[in-house]
């Protein structure tokens, strides 16, 4: 990976406040859901965790982020909603290596979110495992969530501050994505 030391520190940590503010929503969302009973009591677990961090992200910039009240759509079926909460907790875990590599002292942070991506990726491995109907599910919103991808990726690497570095970035994170995708058997 690129030398990150040039990056300012405040850009990586508004981007991150942007990135808990999102998935505090996404979790919300989430639980309003039709989902299993233990990925329910995960999801409420994560959703403490990411108020912590959006909170810890305020103090740090020193402002107070605005917290949209409406949330965002979510897929309703269990299957598409697991890819989707998935892809979106493993880009956070990628923005997480980045600050962490910043600023050492936020690792705890990137802890949390490999926490989410495998609690995410243990659950699309027990659709697969349900039978082709159910991984067919999860293969064709994997493909859905993909092709959205980029264009996401390059909404958080939008700030001029990730100029220098954007397009190894970029390539860095959508590599890792379509990497642990293929793994978690969703291509």
């Amino acid at each position: 990976m690129t030398d990150l030391s040039p990056i300012p520190e405040r850009a990586l940590l508004e981007q991150f406040l942007k990135a808990e503010s999102m998935a505090l929503r996404l979790v919300r969302a989430a639980q309003g859901r039709k989902v299993p009973e233990d990925v329910l009591r995960f999801l409420r677990r994560h959703e403490e965790e990411e108020d912590q961090h959006l909170r810890q992200f305020e103090r740090l910039l020193g402002i107070t982020s605005h917290r949209k009240e409406s949330l965002p759509r979510v897929p309703h079926e269990w299957p598409v909603l697991a890819v989707h909460l998935f892809g979106y907790e493993l880009l956070g875990l990628e923005f997480a290596k980045l600050l962490a590599a910043v600023r050492p002292d936020l690792s705890s942070i990137m802890a949390d979110e490999e926490t989410h991506v495998g609690f995410f990726e243990n659950e699309i491995r027990k659709i697969v495992a349900e039978g082709e109907t159910s991984a067919q599910s999860v293969r064709l919103a994997a493909q859905a969530w993909r092709r959205r991808l980029p264009a996401t990726v390059d909404r958080y690497l939008r700030d001029e501050a990730f100029r220098p570095f954007r397009d190894d970035l970029r390539q860095s994170i959508l590599d890792v994505v379509c990497l642990r995708f293929g793994n978690s058997t969703l291509t």
